[in-house]
């Protein structure tokens, strides 16, 4: 009888929808869609009535439903910290795009712009124009294209110049990229008819001679760019082997993956195969990735001889794969960046974070702990430690960067507490990504770049109390 009565002091929707609590709520998202919120909290507050609740004021019922609109209006594509200690994490964006490709990008958003219209003779143009001299400049080949990803370079490339023909490769080079996406499927798709060769660790320049038959309609060199085989080891070099093609009249395709167009040397890092040494070395087709080592977004390269990437642009395919305006304005503007090198690492995010000192790094970490001890109220060993940071995206796979962050480790060496300490950190307004590793969980603060923000955001921490696991 009680609940019955505390049932009919629950306001109605119509009633709530004429308070002036509720007017903000409609001006921002509409009367329907605040009506279906206010329907929802009220559907759950007349169960928690039926249990013994109160009802709540008209004010928080408003507020508990526009609570509910702004989380259901809310991107899924949420920003983030990145502190996994991965630069260029697949799963996290890859690259962050240089302040120049993002004012690009917005400014042919909002204009109509020369896409495909040559302003010179007012006839149809090429959307490839607009980074072909740029791209040839900075790989010394003759010509280029792009797509939307490498995956796609990759595909349009072996159907247009081997489709219902063999392509060769080495055994040790059919790898696989990140979401189960391999090399022979991708061939596969593409109408080749794949001819393994060597074995996985062992590949000979006889070999491919060997493979070479009326059918061959290409050599495909694979860059194995997100693992190495070491020990008992042989492959055919990228000069040898474009030699080997030259012989018989096929070409070669050389897949870089990640992709570089500049020394990583003088960023301290490991050296990758740069996009001009490739076409040096006589690749007649090099294809590589945009939003990787490049730092741009994404996007898929072909590059190389006339002749071939004519006919890879009259392929029927092309069309499904190209990318937009807004693509083209950002990877314009990155790719601009990279005629001066000497200031790239200071314009460029994802050189900026790889060129990080790990000294300042770790002076961060000394500035930050205090706040992370504070935020985690004692719950968690906060300490300073060494960490290695990695590149990602498959790019230089067992090389690291010397780098700092913060371990958080709970007394007890709780496995629970430290999962739920990562969910806590996750359920941040700005969500938290770090890693457990030996019995901590780890935050590598290469990728740290707005510290004001990330101290304001932990003020918003519920971390795990210790008595909350067995």
């Amino acid at each position: 009888m009680e609940a019955n009565i505390r049932l009919r002091d629950i306001p109605s929707v119509d009633e709530l929808l004429r308070s002036t609590g509720v007017a903000e709520a409609i001006e921002c998202f509409g009367r329907p869609a605040v009506a279906e919120a206010l329907r929802g909290v009220l559907s759950r507050i007349r169960d928690e009535v039926r249990e013994g609740a109160g009802v709540p004021s008209p004010h928080a019922i408003a507020a508990a439903a526009l609570a509910a609109l702004e989380a259901n209006d809310r991107s899924t594509l949420r920003s983030l910290f990145n502190l996994t200690g991965t630069v260029l994490h697949t799963n996290l964006g890859r690259a962050l795009l240089a302040q120049a490709a993002i004012d690009a990008a917005t400014a042919v958003m909002r204009e109509t712009v020369a896409l495909e219209f040559n302003l010179e003779d007012g006839k149809r143009g090429e959307r490839d124009d607009h980074l072909r001299a740029l791209i040839c400049e900075l790989t010394g080949a003759e010509d280029a294209t792009v797509v939307n990803n490498n995956a796609a370079a990759v595909l349009l490339t072996l159907n247009s110049l081997a489709g219902g023909k063999e392509a060769i490769v080495s055994r040790g080079e059919l790898i696989e990229i990140g979401g189960a996406f391999r090399m022979p499927d991708i061939m596969q798709c593409s109408g080749v008819r794949l001819v393994e060769i060597g074995t996985t660790n062992r590949t000979h320049a006889k070999d491919y001679r060997n493979a070479i038959g009326p059918d061959t309609g290409l050599i495909l060199k694979v860059h194995t760019s997100n693992y190495r085989i070491e020990g008992f080891t042989k492959e055919v070099g990228a000069g040898e082997l474009a030699g080997i093609a030259h012989e018989h009249g096929l070409p070669l395709i050389n897949d870089l993956g990640s992709g570089t167009l500049t020394d990583l040397d003088r960023f301290g890092l490991a050296h990758e195969p740069t996009v001009s040494e490739a076409i040096a070395d006589g690749a007649d087709i090099v294809t590589f990735s945009g939003d990787k080592l490049l730092g741009g977004p994404q996007a898929g390269f072909i590059v190389g001889r006339s002749v071939l990437i004519e006919k890879i642009n009259r392929n029927p395919m092309k069309r499904a794969l190209r990318v937009d305006k807004i693509r083209l304005a950002a990877l314009e503007a990155t790719l601009r960046l990279y005629r001066d090198r000497d200031r790239l690492s200071e314009r460029l995010p994802t050189m900026r974070l790889l060129a990080r000192p790990k000294a300042d790094i770790s002076e961060q970490a000394e500035r930050l702990a205090p706040f992370v001890e504070r935020a985690v109220k004692g719950t968690f060993r906060v300490s300073v430690v060494t960490c290695e940071s990695q590149v990602g995206s498959g790019a230089l796979p067992l090389s690291t960067v010397p780098s700092a962050g913060l371990a958080l480790a709970p007394p007890s060496g709780s496995g629970r507490m430290l999962a739920e300490l990562a969910t806590a950190l996750r359920r941040l307004p700005m969500p938290v990504i770090g890693r457990i590793e030996r019995g901590s969980l780890i935050l590598d603060l290469r990728c740290l770049e707005d510290e004001e923000g990330f101290v304001a955001n932990l003020a918003h921490l519920d971390p795990p109390a210790e008595g909350s696991s067995p």
